[in-house]
């Protein structure tokens, strides 16, 4: 019996995983398919404070920044520090930009139109200017969440991480109103408390345990270039972005994300719309970001994408995850419902995850993340 089962094996799971074995608890993780099979394959690996506006998420994104920055010490995760830039394609749009960066309190540079394209030489003509964020950064997501596990697995305890994948979770054990484990595909497993980090599978994770968790999928695509000479230097986007994130619009909002990789591609985002999960591809949603990333690099007009790849985002409707016990549940813990940010904001939801799991004092206030914040389901 281990003392943590962490439903799911994307980024948030495995960040989970892994403070909790490092803080001496045994833990089995398990996932109907691969590690990062979900959402944490389908992303671009952003760790932002840039988007977010001041209050709770931007506190869990300023400690999951420090934490991410500690973890590529340890380990190779494809962490590129590379800073983020906001452009404005007026001054009015400027002036918001600045306004907002001023409220959020973090490091930042004001730019300048005419110091752009110091920063990004192939950035177009006639921008009115950004905002430099140096904390913003990318990881590679997928190698991020497999090495998290395998750190965790051979620094701590020695065997107290387990993988259990191709497993379905199809149900709860309890004794009496205690969760004590999950029915699955391939029999019971008990622990002394689970973690349902399910992603956008979460709000159907927790309808299992009988509990009302309102996480809906918010599907976007990216496209992929050739690979290219170094070109991109920041994670480049302009504010469109940030409205598009805090937004509670159903339809399809687009806005212009562009960064390199370190294999030399290009990934175009960023789309938005909330339509189940269609995996159709639309043709029309790439051909917006493929304009749009031209409208801000003239230079790839005439670069050939490779391929397209699209995911469903863990959207819930006040933009905050859902992080700690579930008082309705006892024993059920959720980590979900980040939305476009769970990359960047996994440490600091697993280490403050750990904390709550071990009666540690948090480093954070958890209440704005409680699950039970929000009206239950009409019945």
């Amino acid at each position: 019996m281990s003392d943590v089962i962490v439903v799911g094996a994307g980024m948030v799971g495995a960040a989970c995983a892994y403070y909790a074995a490092r803080a001496g608890l045994d833990v089995t993780v398990v996932d109907r398919g691969p590690v990062a099979g979900g959402t944490t394959g389908a992303g671009e690996g952003n760790v932002l404070v840039s988007d977010k506006e001041p209050g709770p998420e931007l506190e869990l994104a300023l400690l999951s920044n420090r934490l991410w920055h500690s973890l590529a010490e340890a380990g190779d995760f494809e962490f590129e520090p590379k800073g983020g830039l906001v452009v404005a394609e007026t001054e009015e749009v400027q002036r918001a930009l600045v306004g907002l960066a001023g409220k959020q309190g973090v490091e930042h540079a004001v730019v300048a139109a005419s110091e752009l394209r110091d920063l990004e030489p192939h950035l177009a003509e006639g921008l009115a200017g950004g905002v430099l964020y140096p904390q913003d950064a990318q990881v590679q997501p997928m190698l991020a969440a497999a090495r998290l596990l395998e750190l965790g697995a051979r620094s701590y305890g020695h065997g107290a991480l387990r993988l259990r994948l191709g497993v379905t979770v199809t149900g709860f054990v309890r004794s009496g109103d205690r969760v004590t484990g999950v029915r699955t595909s391939q029999g019971d497993i008990l622990g002394g408390a689970v973690v349902n980090a399910s992603g956008t599978w979460g709000g159907e994770v927790a309808a299992l345990a009988g509990v009302h968790l309102p996480i809906l999928p918010r599907r976007g695509f990216i496209l992929v270039t050739e690979p290219l000479p170094p070109m991109i230097r920041h994670k480049v986007y302009t504010a469109a972005y940030v409205t598009n994130v805090a937004s509670d619009s159903a339809g399809l909002e687009t806005s212009a994300v562009v960064e390199s990789t370190q294999a030399g591609t290009v990934l175009i985002g960023a789309s938005r719309e909330r339509v189940g999960f269609d995996r159709t591809t639309s043709v029309p949603v790439l051909a917006r970001l493929a304009a749009q990333a031209v409208a801000l690099f003239p230079a790839l007009r005439d670069v050939r994408a490779i391929r397209s790849y699209h995911g469903f985002r863990p959207y819930c409707p006040d933009h905050l995850p859902v992080i700690g016990p579930d008082p309705r549940a006892p024993g059920l813990y959720h980590a979900c419902g980040h939305e476009g940010a769970g990359i960047g904001l996994a440490p600091a939801t697993g280490h403050l995850m750990a904390q709550l799991l071990t009666g540690a004092a948090p480093d954070l206030d958890p209440q704005p993340f409680r699950p039970d914040r929000f009206p239950e389901e009409p019945q």
